[in-house]
Formats: C-alpha cells, sequence, structure tokens
C-alpha cells in the first residue's frame, strides 16, 4: 500500500514494539507522570500501542485481556526498557472480574485516572449468514464488556470521590461496514451510552469519549479474506491504512490535560474514510462490482 507520511514500510506502521517504542511522539516524555491508566486489549494491535505511549509518556500503567502470554510479552518488553507494568488476565465479559482487576489496580498502582477502553473483536461475514452464537459472543465482548468496564471505572471514581477519564475505542458506523454488521450494532450502542453517560456522569468530574479508527495496520488484519485486503488502499483519501501509532496518539490526547474540555465526542481517525472510500471486509459482492473490475 502507498501513502503519505507514516505510510506502512516506515518504523512506526508497524506492530514492531522495538519501532513504536523509538518512533517520535508529540507529547513530553513526562505528560502522565503518576497517572493510573489501564488499557484493556493491551497486549496486541491498537490496544498494545495505546499502552506503550503511555508507558513511554510515565504512566504507571496496567493492561488486562484475555491471553496471558500476550501480556506478559508487552510487560516483558517494557521491562527491557525500564518500566514496570502491571499485567491481568481479564475477561471484561466477566463484571466480578473487572472488580478484582480494579481492586488490584488501586492496591498496587494508586488511585486509577484513566481507562482506554479497546478490547474487543469481530470476525468477517455477511450478516445474513450470522448464527445467533457469533452475534451475541461480539455482543457480548465489544458492547457488554465495554459497558461494564465503564460503569464499574465511573462506580470506582464515585466511591473514591474522584474525577476519571474514559477512552472507548470503537469503529466507524456512519456509513456501515459490510461484512461486520455485529461489530457496527456494538460500537453503535457503545457511542449511544458514551453520549449519555457524559451527561450522567459530568457532575462526577468523569469524561467519556470515543476514538473512532479507521483500517489500521495491525496483525488483526490477517482475519480478513484476501479478497478484501486487496481493496485496501481504497478504504480512505489517503490509501493506506492508519499506523498503530497514529490512532494511539489520538487516544492519548483524549486522555490528556489537553483535552480537558472535552466529553461526549466521538473522534474519527479514519484518513477520511467518512467522507471517501470502500471497505468491504468480507470481499466485494458482485452485485457491487463494475464491468471493468
Amino acid at each position: 500500500m502507498t501513502g503519505t507520511d507514516g505510510a506502512p514500510g516506515d518504523p512506526a506502521a508497524t506492530d514492531c514494539v522495538e519501532a513504536l517504542w523509538a518512533a517520535p511522539t508529540a507529547f513530553r516524555a513526562d505528560l502522565f507522570k503518576d497517572r493510573v491508566v489501564l488499557v484493556s486489549g493491551g497486549g496486541s494491535g491498537i490496544g498494545r500501542a495505546i499502552a506503550l505511549l503511555f508507558a513511554r509518556l510515565g504512566a504507571k500503567l496496567a493492561i488486562c485481556g484475555r491471553t496471558p502470554g500476550k501480556l506478559e510479552k508487552v510487560a516483558a518488553f517494557c521491562a527491557s526498557r525500564g518500566v514496570k507494568i502491571l499485567t491481568q488476565p481479564t475477561d471484561i465479559r466477566q463484571p466480578e472480574q473487572i472488580e478484582t482487576l480494579l481492586a488490584r489496580i488501586d492496591a498496587e498502582l494508586g488511585p486509577l485516572n484513566i481507562v482506554v477502553n479497546n478490547a474487543g473483536g469481530q470476525f468477517p461475514q455477511p450478516a445474513i449468514d450470522f448464527s445467533h452464537k457469533g452475534w451475541n459472543a461480539v455482543i457480548n465482548n465489544n458492547l457488554n464488556g465495554t459497558w461494564y468496564m465503564m460503569q464499574a471505572a465511573a462506580r470506582y471514581w464515585r466511591d473514591h470521590q474522584r474525577p476519571g477519564n474514559i477512552v472507548n475505542i470503537v469503529a466507524p458506523m456512519a456509513r456501515g461496514m459490510p461484512g461486520v454488521a455485529h461489530t457496527v450494532a456494538a460500537r453503535a450502542g457503545v457511542v449511544g451510552a458514551m453520549n449519555t453517560v457524559a451527561i450522567e456522569w459530568a457532575p462526577l468530574g468523569i469524561r467519556v469519549n470515543c476514538l473512532e479508527p479507521g483500517l489500521t495496520a495491525t496483525e488483526g488484519l490477517s482475519i480478513y479474506p484476501a479478497a478484501a485486503q486487496q481493496e485496501f488502499p481504497r478504504a480512505n483519501l489517503f490509501k493506506r491504512p492508519a499506523t498503530p501509532l497514529e490512532v494511539a496518539e489520538a487516544a492519548v490526547f483524549l486522555a490528556s490535560p489537553a483535552a480537558s474540555f472535552i466529553t461526549g465526542i466521538t473522534l474519527p481517525v479514519d484518513g477520511g474514510y467518512r467522507l471517501w472510500g470502500e471497505l468491504w471486509t468480507a470481499g466485494r459482492p458482485d452485485y457491487f462490482k463494475f464491468p471493468a473490475e
């Protein structure tokens, strides 16, 4: 794929932890000193890039996910750079596991300040072929799990009489996304909840925002069929995927003091996909192909 600054081929465009750690950032090195940050799904992809950037910027970091090995690899890398992070395998679909996680963070790192809800997953398939089990799995993970994290964090901050900050990672939905209707529905639910609780939780000093990455160059792209991957350059105005660092920098901005007067928004980081682009995650149906193609 081709593109402008940060295009794949540049070190910062990869999921390589060394490249992510070394890549230039717009933020000062101590921006999150003494701030306690939790990133779900922090063992791979976008979540890992966000976690590494917070670690670089001085945060007391915790990451969670369902695969212990992935979390441990991130922790080992950070330790090699002199940064200790807390890891805990957690199924965000289980509220009691979230409560245990928050209690451990409070005990070992101190009062929680920021939660980045990145954990989620989906599989590409025409919606008409979804099984009930497949639909429910994605909804339960991407909507219910995110909500359980949001609510648990808000209750923690309310009970401790502390302000808080939530950043939810969602997906482009205004134009639909053929092939992943389940995750579009789930993420739309997250945005709807965010729009409401940003109002309800403002008196508690809690900011809540969503970040909406478009196509992003992580290992997660491998789940999509070859026919879909061949068309990825058509996905936005820059004709390339976002780099993990580009998404991470936007997440850090929403969590930073620079966004202290921002709540209840959904920030697209999509290369203009909302204006132009096609993203057929399960491949383009014959009906939408032109004769020349």
